[in-house]
C-alpha cells in the first residue's frame, strides 16, 4: 500500500536522466518536494555518452507533459516535434534546460551507495514502515553524507551496467583482462579517437538489436573510405527473415532503414556474419589479434577489436538493505515482469502501467524507467513518463489518478530504439511486429500523436 508522504522530508530521486527529471516535474506539479541525486556533473550524463546516436523517436515522443508545463515558464523553445533528435540534442535542448529549472532540487557529483530504512536493516520488521529512508552518498571530493527521505524513486537506469559478451550471462573468459580492446557502446566514427581505433581494423560486433545495426552501418561507411575496415557480426542464432528487422515493410521507417543499412553492409562485403556462435572465451594471440571461441569450441578468424552490444542489466547493489519483489529472470518488479517478458512479448505487445505494477514490499520505494524493466529490452520513454505520473499521484495521496491509465497505446504497441536515421518519418505501408500507433493520449481528453518511444 502507498501512503501520502510527510511534508517535512523530500522525495529522493536517484538519477537526473529523462525519467528522473520527469519524475521531479510531476512531483513539483503535485506540490511535493523532490530532491534529485545525480552522480554526474550535469543532467543526462548517460544520454550524453551516446549523444552521437540519433533516436528513432521524434521530439514529440520524448518530451514529458509535466516537464513541458514546467519549462513553459522559462525562455525554453520547444524543438520541432516532427524531427528526430540525437542523444546530444535531447540532452542539450530539453533535459539540461529542464534540470536548470529544477536547479535547487538537484545535487550533482553525488553517488548513492546505499538505501535503507533508518535504523533498520532488511531483516527487521519492527516499526519498519514508520522509519524514513536513509541514503548514503559519496561525492566527487571523496566525502560522504547521509540523506533522509520520505520516499525513494530510483531512476538510475542501466547504462553503466552493460551485459557481458559471454552467452551465459557471465563475462567470457578473457573479457575482463582485455577491457582495452572491448567496447560496450556504439562507436562515434566522427571522433578522431574512435575513427583511429576502428579504421583499417577487423571488428567483431556482438549483438542482434538496433545498436548492433548502427555499429555495422557505421563500420561499413568507414570501410568505403578506409581499406581493411571490416565487421564480423557475431549472432547467437542463425539468419532469419527477422534478423534485419522489418526492412521496407517496417512501419517505423527509421528502424527499417537501419536494418537495411546493416544488411547492405553484409551484402556489400563490408561485414560478414558468424552465426550460431555462443561466445565462451576471447583469447589474445601472439601477434596481438583476438580470437573468439564459442562454447562448442568453434574459433573465429582473428579480429582486432570487439564491440559488445548485448543489452543492459540493473545495478541493484545499493538496494541490498531494502525489500524488493523482483522477478527471478528479468530482475523487474514481479507485477510488471509478465507484461514485458521478452520470452513471451515482442516489442508490439508491451502495455502502459503505473504505480500498482511498480510497487515493492517497502512502501514508497520504486524503480522506474529502464531500471524497472530489469533485463527486458522493450522500454519506451513515454511509458517511463506514465510510470512517474502514476507514482507522483500515489505519493500525493491521489490513488484514483494513480490507478488511472493516462497513456493509451494501441493493441500492437510501439517499438523504440536509436540509429543513424536523419530524416522525419515518411508515409509507409506494410506489416511488421510493430506498427505506428494512430494516437497516444497523455492526459484525459488530450490526444497527441506519437510514433515510438525510446
Amino acid at each position: 500500500m502507498t501512503a501520502p508522504v510527510p511534508a517535512e522530508l523530500p522525495i529522493v530521486i536517484i538519477g537526473a536522466g529523462p525519467v528522473g527529471l520527469a519524475a521531479a516535474a510531476h512531483l513539483v506539479d503535485r506540490g511535493l518536494d523532490p530532491l534529485i541525486l545525480e552522480s554526474g556533473s550535469s543532467a543526462a550524463t548517460s544520454v550524453r555518452d551516446w549523444g552521437h546516436v540519433r533516436l528513432f523517436s521524434t521530439w514529440d515522443e520524448v518530451i514529458d507533459p509535466a516537464a513541458e508545463k514546467l519549462l513553459a515558464s522559462t525562455t525554453w523553445t520547444r524543438p520541432d516535434g516532427a524531427t528526430y533528435p540525437t542523444g546530444a540534442a535531447w540532452a542539450d535542448d530539453y533535459l539540461q534546460p529542464l534540470a536548470d529549472t529544477l536547479s535547487t532540487r538537484i545535487r550533482y557529483n553525488t553517488t548513492v551507495t546505499g538505501v535503507a530504512r533508518q535504523g533498520r536493516d532488511r531483516i527487521v520488521d519492527a516499526d519498519r514502515d514508520q522509519q524514513p529512508y536513509t541514503l548514503h552518498t559519496t561525492h566527487s571530493d571523496g566525502s560522504e553524507s547521509r540523506i533522509l527521505a520520505s520516499a525513494v524513486i530510483d531512476a538510475s537506469g542501466t547504462w553503466t551496467t552493460p551485459n557481458p559478451a559471454g552467452a551465459n550471462g557471465l563475462p567470457a573468459l578473457g573479457e575482463q583482462s582485455l577491457t582495452g580492446r572491448i567496447a560496450y557502446r556504439v562507436p562515434d566514427l566522427t571522433s578522431d579517437q574512435d575513427r583511429d581505433r576502428y579504421a583499417g581494423k577487423r571488428t567483431a560486433v556482438i549483438g542482434s538489436g538496433a545498436s548492433a545495426f548502427t555499429a555495422l552501418a557505421s563500420l561499413a561507411a568507414l570501410a568505403k573510405t578506409t581499406p581493411g575496415t571490416h565487421g564480423v557480426w557475431v549472432l547467437r542464432r542463425g539468419i532469419s527473415s527477422s534478423t534485419y528487422g522489418g526492412g521496407e515493410a517496417d512501419q517505423l521507417p527509421a528502424r527499417g532503414a537501419l536494418g537495411l543499412a546493416a544488411k547492405a553492409a553484409v551484402d556489400a562485403g563490408h561485414a560478414h556474419t558468424l552465426t550460431g556462435f555462443r561466445l565462451a572465451e576471447i583469447s589474445l594471440n601472439t601477434d596481438g589479434t583476438l580470437t573468439l571461441v564459442s562454447d562448442d569450441g568453434t574459433r573465429s578468424d582473428p579480429v582486432d577489436e570487439v564491440i559488445v552490444l548485448t543489452g543492459f542489466r540493473p545495478d541493484l547493489s545499493h538496494l541490498s538493505e531494502v525489500r524488493l519483489r523482483l522477478d527471478e529472470r528479468l530482475q523487474a518488479p514481479t507485477e510488471l515482469a509478465p507484461l514485458i517478458d521478452p520470452n513471451v512479448h515482442s516489442c508490439g505487445t508491451v502495455y502502459p502501467h503505473g504505480e500498482k505494477e511498480l510497487a515493492h514490499p517497502e512502501r514508497n520505494l520504486y524503480l522506474v524507467g529502464m531500471k524497472s524493466y530489469g533485463r527486458a529490452p522493450t522500454f519506451l520513454a513515454v511509458t517511463g513518463y506514465e510510470q512517474v505520473r502514476s507514482i507522483a499521484a500515489a505519493l500525493a495521496g491521489d490513488q484514483e489518478a494513480a490507478e488511472r491509465v493516462e497513456l493509451t497505446l494501441p493493441d500492437t504497441g510501439v517499438c523504440g530504439g536509436s540509429g543513424l536515421y536523419d530524416e522525419p518519418a515518411a508515409e509507409n505501408s506494410g506489416s511488421s511486429c510493430c506498427v505506428t500507433p494512430q494516437t497516444l493520449q497523455i492526459g484525459i481528453g488530450a490526444p497527441a500523436t506519437f510514433t515510438t518511444g525510446n
